[in-house]
């Protein structure tokens, strides 16, 4: 025992009910509770033999005694048996401690309690487990710099000529000073790798965050979002108009014109998006470049990424997941159903508050990769390793939460989103090059109030007063009443929009109430963090000022000391300043804009190519098992049925919520005079709802219902080059079809009454 014992620098014990559970194990390892204060008393003994500090520790749970009913719940939510069991292990203070090892006598509790602790803390030297200092760590692009000049130099000569309007110009060289002065263009041109590889392969590429405010970003081909003012721009000569763009919002909602030198069709540009929403004044922001590549990219993106750095020096993006409000919400229904008490509303709330947060699990950002330098290892900023029970797989994740190692290191965001693909799948099926849509078009626009342009009755009661069902951003029930309160008619009422609906504490209660009261217009109202910023700076107000306003609401801190005496001061409506007061947490109006140029080209096939639209919406849903073909493809009373249920029902499971939204995409297909064609052996594609050219979507195999992509691509893979016989035929050469599936596919009707099996009978 010595011997074993002299490895340890120090012992510990702990007050006695930490060890209770040895009273009460099924093999008891004590009798009695005096039993467990003699095994301390015999730790402390054998630390004076062996000359060991022995010092008095505690394993907490939670601060405070009454906190105990927090770790019951969550205990319960687990299905532990003891989950009631008195178990006080809070944070005790010196003089709690000092009377639980009382029993040491005086001098001993005071020697483990207070002398050894410090002691033992004394010999520690301060260590730090991250890089004490805010010093970016870049990895290494050859000729980063000197390539981003260059391509922003070509395309700016392109896009405005060799002698670019003096707005523009003063932009970019503010922007390339900050960037290259920070050595940012490590950044800039890591994301500009990544988007052109995804181009390259036919996918367009949607930026997330404030990346959209940068117009190098624009030039360097990252984003699309062109974060100058309103202007317009001849594509055929370079010239530009800036003068004509005073007063719009964004170049989208301008007047159609042509350009008076060459004659060409406008290019109609802008959002005025400041810069120092992305890198800060100064460049004194490290710049978080957030990418949307198609979900079926995704992959291919991360592994372009580790071929430009080495897969040594590119790590997923660790996380933290903790308790959300709706699980302890469920978490307390639970504990009290089970104990059988009934509490008032205040004190279920009191419950949840306490439980939300705490922390549940580790994991993996979805599309967050952390880059180090090649001359560094990981282990030089935090551990590193392999998903828990999956370390045979080669994706190792940093194992802190990667918002610690922010101002360090760069982190890429490459997440796989819905809107690329389902824009790729739509100009594959037209023809038609999306970025070539009039983000202006007047039909398109209409259906963001009425859904008429449609078609469509405006007093449908599945359908609504928009046109919008099926449209990201603008398609679910709360934001098509948000298009009802505000009629948009403009893009940049979209772009507004889109940051109420992402911003928290920014609508309900506040904008909407400003709004329908008509205190104040929807252009007046404050939608994204940058909003701010510009209002303050129109009304006279220093613009580094007006920026530290409008960073601490989009965070949700509030004003500023002084701030509101301010703004009083500039003449700043008293209903502005109580806004800012309830926001806690803004949009950026660069990934508003971002978001809002996707929805709104995807709206426009919705009108002017319908079903090909439908195919890519249902292709997409499916993909998700969002797509009912036993309650969708019955004619569209089954469709209204369902819905109602639906809709009806308090109780409705999370699967059923998922799958209304297709449910009226599907109501809505009906409603415009389409309808669908029956699987077919040989006709179906596995997976796509083919236009049939009759205004009719052959159904894909799929759409039966638990067969799956793998199932549905065994047949469409083994019928090549063959016709099946009987029934008996297809399930031989379809092993991945089960029996069951088989069934399906003749209910269906999908195998043309072939027959059962392939042996002819005789008699």
């Amino acid at each position: 025992m010595q011997r074993l014992s002299g490895f340890y620098d120090y012992f510990e014990i702990q007050p006695i009910c930490n060890n209770l559970f040895m009273l009460y194990a099924e093999k008891p390892r004590a009798k009695n509770e005096e039993e467990l204060r003699e095994f301390n008393r015999a730790i402390y003994e054998l630390g004076k033999t062996l000359n060991n500090p022995v010092v008095a520790t505690e394993d907490v749970h939670f601060l405070d005694p009454e906190h105990e009913v927090f770790r019951r719940i969550l205990l319960t939510s687990k299905n532990f048996d003891n989950a009631n069991d008195e178990l006080p292990v809070y944070l005790r203070t010196t003089d709690e401690m000092l009377e639980e090892f009382a029993f040491l006598g005086e001098a001993a509790a005071h020697e483990v309690v207070v002398k050894n602790p410090r002691f033992i803390a004394d010999m520690c030297e301060e260590i730090s487990p991250l890089p004490p200092s805010k010093e970016l760590y870049l990895p290494k692009v050859e000729k980063s710099a000197e390539d981003l000049k260059e391509l922003v130099r070509a395309n700016l000569r392109r896009l405005y000529s060799d002698d670019p309007p003096e707005i523009v110009g003063t932009r970019v060289k503010k922007e390339l000073r900050d960037i290259l002065d920070r050595g940012y263009d490590v950044i800039y041109m890591t994301a500009q790798k990544l988007v052109a590889d995804a181009k390259e392969h036919g996918y367009l590429v949607g930026s997330r965050g404030s990346v959209g405010s940068s117009v190098v970003a624009f030039l360097a081909g990252i984003t699309e979002v062109n974060a100058l003012p309103a202007h317009y721009r001849c594509p055929k000569c370079a010239s530009s108009d800036f003068e004509s763009g005073a007063g719009w919002g964004c170049g989208a909602d301008m007047p159609d014109k042509n350009c008076p030198g060459c004659g060409a069709e406008y290019v109609k540009d802008g959002f005025n998006i400041p810069f120092e929403t992305f890198l800060g004044f100064d460049g004194d922001k490290v710049p978080d470049i957030d990418l949307n590549f198609s979900g079926e990219y995704q992959t291919q993106a991360h592994k372009y990424t580790t071929e430009l750095f080495g897969a040594e020096c590119v790590y997923r993006a660790g996380t933290i997941g903790t308790i959300a409000e709706k699980s302890a919400y469920g978490h307390v229904k639970n504990y009290l159903d089970k104990n059988g008490r009934i509490v008032t509303k205040a004190e279920e709330n009191r419950l949840a508050r306490g439980c939300v947060g705490v922390k549940k699990t580790t994991g993996q950002h979805p599309g967050g990769l952390v880059v180090i330098p090649q001359t560094m290892e990981i282990t030089d900023f935090c551990p590193a390793q392999h998903p828990a029970d999956s370390g045979d797989k080669g994706i190792i994740t940093t194992h802190f939460d990667y918002h610690c190692m922010e101002d360090n290191l760069i982190k890429l965001d490459a997440l796989g989103h819905d809107n690329p693909t389902m824009i790729k799948m739509l100009e594959e099926m037209t023809g038609m090059d999306s970025t070539s849509i009039n983000l202006g078009d007047p039909e398109t626009m209409a259906i963001f109030s009425s859904p008429a342009p449609l078609g469509l009755p405006e007093n449908d009661e599945i359908i609504g007063a928009t046109g919008t069902i099926g449209i990201p951003e603008f398609g679910t029930s709360f934001t098509r009443q948000m298009l009802c309160d505000t009629k948009p008619e403009s893009f940049d009422t979209l772009v507004r929009l889109s940051g109420f609906s992402h911003g928290e504490d920014v609508w309900i209660g506040n904008a909407r109430e400003l709004i329908v009261s008509g205190n104040a217009t929807v252009g007046e109202t404050i939608g994204c963090r940058d909003d701010i910023m510009l209002f303050l700076i129109s009304k006279g107000m220093d613009e580094r000022y007006a920026f530290k306003i409008s960073e601490n609401v989009r965070k949700g801190r509030g004003l500023p000391e002084d701030a509101e005496d301010e703004m009083v001061r500039y003449s700043v409506p008293g209903w502005y300043i109580e806004s800012c007061k309830k926001m806690t947490y803004l949009f950026p109006k660069a990934h508003a804009v971002a978001y809002v140029m996707e929805a709104f080209r995807i709206a426009w096939f919705k009108v002017h190519f319908p079903l090909e639209f439908y195919s890519a919406l249902f292709y997409r849903r499916s993909q998700k098992s969002s797509f009912d073909a036993n309650c969708m493809t019955h004619g569209i009373d089954k469709a209204r049925a369902r819905i109602k249920e639906i809709r009806n029902d308090p109780d409705a499971k999370p699967k059923d919520g998922d799958l209304l939204p297709t449910l009226e995409a599907c109501y809505e297909f009906y409603m415009r005079g389409f309808d669908f064609e029956g699987i077919d052996l040989y006709e179906s594609d596995p997976v796509k709802f083919l236009v049939t050219g009759k205004k009719k979507l052959r159904l894909p195999f799929v759409a039966i219902s638990g067969l799956g992509e793998t199932g549905a691509r065994d047949l469409a893979e083994n019928r090549k080059g063959r016709e099946f016989i009987s029934i008996e035929d297809v399930s031989a050469a379809c092993p991945k079809v089960s029996k069951a599936h088989i069934e399906q596919l003749k209910a269906a009707g999908a195998l043309r009454n072939l027959p059962e099996y392939s042996q002819m009978s005789l008699f």
